[in-house]
């Protein structure tokens, strides 16, 4: 049985991506490092340092030490971080909004990145970007930050209330943009709420685990 170690800088996915994993790769073992003070000191610090990749770096070769065959980031706050990690380790890594960019790029020319915290939009954008040069596609990305959404979710449980944050930013990038990139894993409360929006909106962890099984098995067939 494949073992995979996911890292995590918050439990805001946890449940998700757990049933995501038990449905798309049920052939697989799967463990959770969970450091929480991560997410907290890349958004007091306004993005990765020295202390957070060196704490980064040390998950993952634990993970790889301990018999990992993936290793899967959870957090875009920290996608640099793991990119950095990954070079340490003879294991593959999946980010799990690198899917998501590789659509973006594929669907749109103009691109909107949403976060919600300001800590993951740089992260998230120079992906996207990055993605469109291994593509040999001229993109221009277009940042919408809802600032403090994240906390309404997280620590007052707003769920209600981040979504109308969220949707109202939303609605604009859709009439300014191609395609819409949600930039967190935590904004995957929103979909219901999307029905109406024409562009195409695009979240991260069904998308990040598709890739994660393809990376372990070559394809999404669940009858292999």
């Amino acid at each position: 049985m494949k073992k995979i170690y996911i890292i995590h800088t918050s439990l805001v996915s946890h449940t998700e991506l757990m049933g995501l994993f038990a449905e798309i790769i049920p052939e697989a073992k799967v463990f959770n490092i969970v450091d929480d003070s991560l997410l907290h000191d890349v958004m007091q610090n306004g993005g990765i340092n020295e202390n957070i990749i060196s704490r980064m770096c040390k998950y993952f070769e634990a993970a790889a030490n301990n018999g990992a065959d993936l290793i899967f980031n959870q957090c875009s706050s920290v996608g640099e971080a793991s990119d950095i990690a990954a070079k340490l380790v003879h294991v593959p890594v999946v980010k799990v909004d690198e899917a998501m960019a590789e659509k973006a790029v594929e669907l749109g020319r103009k691109i909107a990145v949403v976060a919600t915290v300001k800590s993951t939009m740089k992260p998230s954008c120079n992906l996207v970007r990055t993605k469109a040069e291994k593509a040999g596609k001229a993109v221009e990305v277009v940042e919408y930050l809802v600032d403090g959404a994240l906390d309404v979710l997280m620590k007052e449980k707003n769920r209600e209330k981040h979504n109308a944050l969220v949707l109202e930013m939303v609605k604009k990038a859709e009439a300014e943009c191609d395609v819409i990139v949600l930039a967190q894993g935590s904004m995957t409360v929103l979909l219901p709420e999307l029905k109406d929006i024409k562009k195409p909106v695009l979240t991260s962890p069904r998308m990040g685990v598709e890739k994660a099984r393809t990376m372990l098995f070559g394809g999404l067939n669940l009858n292999e």
